[in-house]
């Protein structure tokens, strides 16, 4: 019998505790957190010059576009950023500058529990996809909090958004978020719909899905964990774990 199948007939079903306790080691890896510098210690021109996507710079470092590449651990910056990392505003996203200060707003919050979800690629590697439908999985088993997927964007409350923004996806987009009715949300999943992540700056691409959309909660990582979008989904009914 594979061992799968005897830990599952064992131990039954296990599912994540979070947002009623915090995420395990194990859900929140060190490789899901942005790079820092150490505690008051400035960013050196060396690891400035390793980012293949020039997200960090003197100033800090840019979450909306780091793809976690790990090339400026050698130059002196760490992998300890936050875990819960999502935040309502793009600036927020700037490393130690930001650090996602900023009072998250809850404009889903007169829905009560319930939220529906609507995914939309809009030119992705299929990596943010996977960490999207995980909340579906038992494990995470995101129903137990009131967030469905559904597949027509007229049923839905919240637009997640994978993927580099493509010419031939921006008016399916757009579509889309017009026919959700009101009130509604839109997430930013990843570094690609943030910036453009590793394809930014390349031929028939936008540079990021807020020049085509407000933009509720951003979600930074290539791709993030989901524990990390759980998260983000939970702060737009002001009830995630930061929020009590």
């Amino acid at each position: 019998m594979p061992s799968w199948i005897e830990r599952s007939w064992t131990r039954g079903i296990l599912t994540t505790r979070y947002p009623r306790t915090p995420a395990s080691e194990a859900e929140t890896p060190a490789t899901a957190r942005a790079p820092v510098p150490p505690q008051g210690a400035p960013i050196p021109p060396s690891a400035v010059a390793s980012c293949p996507v020039e997200a960090i710079s003197p100033r800090g470092v840019d979450q909306g576009r780091c793809i976690r590449c790990a090339r400026c651990l050698t130059q002196g910056l760490r992998l300890d950023g936050a875990a819960e990392s999502a935040v309502s505003a793009r600036s927020e996203l700037l490393l130690p500058a930001g650090g996602g200060t900023t009072r998250p707003t809850a404009p889903l919050a007169s829905l009560g529990r319930s939220l529906h979800l609507f995914l939309v690629d809009v030119g992705s590697c299929n990596a943010c996809n996977l960490e999207v439908v995980a909340l579906a999985n038992p494990f995470y088993d995101s129903q137990r909090l009131g967030l469905f997927f559904t597949n027509s964007p007229r049923h839905a409350d919240v637009l997640l958004v994978v993927g580099v923004p493509t010419e031939p996806m921006v008016e399916p987009l757009r579509r889309a978020y017009e026919a959700m009715p009101g009130p509604k949300a839109v997430v930013a999943i990843g570094a690609c719909p943030i910036s453009g992540g590793a394809f930014r700056g390349n031929p028939g691409l936008r540079g990021s899905i807020d020049e085509l959309l407000p933009v509720d909660v951003y979600v930074p990582g290539c791709p993030p964990t989901p524990i990390q979008i759980l998260d983000a989904i939970l702060r737009l009914r002001g009830a995630g774990r930061r929020e009590g």
